[in-house]
């Protein structure tokens, strides 16, 4: 349900934003250019600060509740934190649904920004502690999978109010957040909190009665062992965020900044744009701009799937490196396209029936080379390479780059197609050569080790390890203690 929430408020705006009456009441100026010009220059037709607000202002909102988030995670459990965002959320819907006037639309996002603050930064970390190790990496992906099935649902949901007689369509569309912020809500109250929360809490009994109870097994000392020898060196830590400018901490704060930050210039908001006017041309008509958001969204979730299937199998570096070639290709081909015939002018005369179905087809192809590598192992790999010490301060930082560059990306985006044209494509091409080539130098494969034992891997890697004082963590001291890959002294 938390990423569902996230998903269905990414996926409602795009198509509240293209909904006439929305546009008329809320929005003037865009409409009016848009009915304006329906001719000529599909380019620049969205470009409105206002409406850009709209969107962003949901990620500028999360941004900031995430660094709050990060303490009510650590303090009060992961429970609370998901209990907040549910309640955040509900509000949000409220009185976006019954919106009167652009404040109230803003303020509206504004709270739904701050409860995805709050549920991205706990459920993603939930997932990864209850997870046993070998399936971490698909379950953790269970939760891209519900931001991308959240997606669809909106645009489905889209596609049939938008249809309603009268234009109050867009009302149930930005009040049906209500139903997956009740369900969190009321599910935050029913689930047990993870044993590590527990441990970190001083509740260390009960924490061992439910390991025991999610393991499903009697025998969980080890396991229990290591959480506690964890929590224990993570006790010592005062000052989580000052800690992680340590140089020990280097390659966790380097991944919680460039992972999330290359995510957003994968220009995976751009194809999500661009399929509507596409789309019309094949001669889907109006509801084409829908439709086609239906489409690029189912095959958004199939190929999460795919990640799923693959994750522990294939292992993360495999996902990226493939995604990334994938994506680079259809960016190309697709620049190439849209460049060849709508120009520079954004005009794009006639459009032969082939060409659109060219397009459309390498947009599909691009959508799930990005679903199966970076969207859902951006929100993946940075849970899962934090040791205890630091996690809450560093998942913070994680959703809040993610959301400063979320919300960078959407307040220019717009302008930048009206100027750039379609060499907005090649902009992105650019980024994704450069993370392919930096996660097929800086980032070890994560898959299969327990999250305790992550420094190994940071140990043996031969950039990484000129940051990792032998002194820290002893590979074979007293197996007791370094079993967490927690040595006994913190530096």
């Amino acid at each position: 349900m938390g990423g569902l929430i996230f998903g269905y408020d990414i996926g409602i705006s795009g198509g509240v934003t293209t909904m006439t009456p929305f546009l008329q009441k809320f929005f003037r100026e865009v409409w009016e250019k848009k009915e304006a010009n329906k001719s000529t220059n599909q380019y620049c037709q969205y470009d409105s600060q206002t409406l850009t607000m709209f969107t962003s202002s949901l990620y500028l909102a999360a941004l900031l509740a995430s660094l709050v988030a990060s303490t009510v995670t650590r303090k009060l459990g992961r429970r609370l934190s998901m209990l907040f965002g549910g309640l955040l959320f509900f509000a949000g819907a409220l009185i976006n649904g019954f919106a009167k006037a652009v404040w109230m639309l803003i303020v509206g996002r504004l709270l739904l920004g701050f409860g995805i603050g709050f549920a991205n930064q706990s459920v993603p970390l939930y997932l990864s502690e209850m997870a046993p190790y070998k399936y971490r990496g698909a379950l953790n992906i269970g939760f891209q999978l519900s931001i991308t099935v959240g997606i669809l649902i909106a645009n489905v949901l889209n596609y049939f109010f938008a249809k309603i007689k009268g234009g109050w369509g867009w009302r149930l569309s930005l009040g049906g957040a209500m139903v997956p912020a009740l369900i969190i809500t009321v599910g935050s109250l029913v689930l047990p909190d993870t044993p590590n929360s527990m441990i970190e809490r001083g509740r260390t009994e009960e924490a061992r009665a439910k390991l025991k109870k999610i393991r499903g097994v009697d025998d969980v000392d080890e396991e229990f062992r290591d959480l506690v020898s964890a929590s224990d060196a993570s006790k010592l830590v005062e000052h989580p965020w000052r800690n992680l400018l340590q140089r020990k901490y280097r390659p966790h704060l380097t991944m919680a900044i460039l992972i999330p930050f290359f995510q957003q210039l994968t220009g995976i908001n751009v194809i999500m744009f661009y399929a509507p006017v596409l789309f019309n041309t094949i001669g889907f008509g109006d509801d084409a701009s829908l439709m086609s958001a239906v489409i690029t969204g189912v095959v958004n979730v199939a190929a999460t799937l795919v990640s799923i299937y693959g994750v522990d199998k294939w292992g993360r570096r495999f996902l990226f490196l493939e995604g990334g070639v994938q994506m680079l290709i259809c960016q190309a081909v697709v620049a190439a396209c849209i460049g060849a015939k709508f120009g520079t002018n954004g005009n794009p005369g006639d459009l032969p029936k082939w060409y659109a179905i060219v397009v459309v087809l390498f947009i599909c192809v691009y959508v799930a080379g990005f679903a199966w590598s970076w969207g859902p192992l951006g929100w993946l790999v940075p849970s899962e390479i934090f040791p205890l010490e630091i996690r809450s301060a560093a998942q913070s930082i994680n959703v809040s780059v993610n959301m400063m560059f979320t919300f960078l990306v959407a307040q220019v985006f717009l302008t930048m197609l009206c100027h750039l044209k379609f060499g907005l494509f090649m902009f992105f091409a650019f980024f994704v050569v450069i993370m392919s080539i930096f996660v097929y130098y800086f980032l070890p494969e994560t898959k299969g080790i327990p999250i305790e034992e992550m420094n190994q891997v940071w140990k043996s890697h031969w950039y990484w390890s000129r940051f990792m004082e032998d002194l820290d963590y002893p590979i074979n001291g007293n197996l007791e203690m370094s079993k967490g890959g927690q040595g006994p002294k913190l530096v």
